[in-house]
């Protein structure tokens, strides 16, 4: 009697029905790529979900602009060149609140069981929503800078500058948006993490040169706001857009963004690998 032998799968390739055990990183890039792309079709087929990346700029723009222009900077035409770059900041960080929520949605109702059992890169539907996710931040500064210019913002740079002002701020919400994912995959349901990412967001963005010089504010509070990302990347917007110094501030805010991809990236791969 005779044994028949099955040959072991190689390393690397998958058994039936199962995933492939190791994907290349060219291969999991491709397979983010993908992802990121079908997000970017739900947000065609819904614009709707772009409502709060349009909305919100205008609302802080002329809330703060005609409400506190004359009180806090002179003048509304003043005012304006120093609020629109800091709203660039604030504005790109709240639109990045919502990739966990989505996320989050998608986990309750099943979606990441299909991803499971597909043969992709681990990583793949968390990389793809952030990556979809720039379509948001675009969004959100298109209309932030008409409306801005409309009401009197002049980019005092060159185009250059202009551009690497633009992809700054993209690259800033793509960080810092690792923490909404990472907030996402660790809760349990939609309404709770966009209520603990508001928490979050909004005392950073106000504790910071956004809206007025830390000079006025407590010395503690001047402090933190000093070294804060969002001021220190308020900052950069404003060398960049404005005119003055951009590598002090620059550099701080590289710092940040680095150390931020550097925690929350791996949390939230922990959180996932926990939840699914």
């Amino acid at each position: 009697m005779t044994a028949t032998m099955t040959p072991a799968a190689p390393t690397g390739t998958a058994t039936a029905g199962e995933p492939p055990r190791r994907i290349g990183l060219a291969q999991g890039a491709n397979h983010a790529l993908s992802l990121g792309w079908r997000g970017i079709l739900k947000i065609r087929k819904n614009p709707e979900q772009l409502a709060d990346v349009t909305l919100m700029p205008i609302i802080f723009l002329l809330m703060f602009t005609y409400l506190f222009g004359n009180a806090l900077g002179g003048s509304i035409d003043a005012y304006l060149q120093m609020l629109v770059p800091g709203l660039i900041v604030m504005n790109t960080l709240q639109a990045s609140m919502t990739v966990g929520t989505q996320l989050n949605t998608d986990v309750t109702k099943g979606v990441f069981d299909r991803f499971r059992a597909m043969p992709i890169a681990r990583s793949a539907p968390l990389v793809g929503a952030v990556l979809a996710d720039i379509v948001r931040y675009v969004a959100c500064l298109v209309v932030l800078l008409v409306v801005a210019t409309v009401m009197g913002f002049v980019v005092q740079t060159g185009p250059v500058e202009f551009t690497a002002a633009m992809l700054l701020a993209i690259a800033f919400g793509l960080c810092f948006c690792w923490i909404s994912v990472f907030v996402g995959m660790l809760l349990k349901s939609p309404g709770a993490v966009m209520g603990l990412m508001f928490v979050f967001i909004m005392p950073l963005t106000f504790g910071s040169n956004v809206f007025v010089d830390t000079a006025t504010m407590p010395s503690w509070l001047a402090a933190w706001a000093d070294i804060s990302p969002v001021s220190l990347m308020a900052d950069t917007m404003r060398g960049l857009l404005n005119g003055g110094a951009v590598a002090g501030p620059l550099a701080g805010a590289l710092m940040w963004m680095a150390a931020t991809v550097a925690v929350f990236f791996p949390l939230a791969m922990w959180a996932y690998r926990r939840r699914v």
